[in-house]
């Protein structure tokens, strides 16, 4: 008997900790929700519009819109390029510390033609 209650207890655990990463209450959140690191949402960016507001999941950016490189903050002013894409920014030190590093995402293989 204890056997299939043990079994019982595994498949009822397994159900609930699949429908929780479903919901996304710590990860796989979707645009829109509020965030900490980019590592939490679907899209791989968490935003936020100054240093005062919060941080929402939000789409990455596409070509010819603004743009941050890759941190390892986790948390951006401006999103990351789409995958494909290139962020063409100042990459200088200064730039990161000030949070002015903003650049346009580019596809590399456009500006290889030119």
């Amino acid at each position: 008997v204890l056997p299939a209650c043990l079994l019982l207890a595994l498949v009822l655990l397994a159900t609930a900790l699949e429908a929780q990463q479903e919901r996304g209450l710590i990860f796989n959140l979707e645009i829109g929700e509020l965030c900490m690191q980019s590592a939490q949402c679907k899209s791989g960016c968490c935003h936020r519009t100054n240093g005062l507001s919060l941080a929402r999941c939000a789409s990455k950016a596409a070509e010819f819109q603004e743009c941050s490189p890759k941190s390892i903050y986790g948390v951006y002013y401006k999103c990351p390029c789409e995958r494909g894409l290139t962020c063409d920014a100042d990459k200088t030190i200064v730039g990161s510390v000030t949070n002015r590093d903003f650049g346009v995402c580019k596809d590399p293989q456009d500006s290889s033609r030119r």
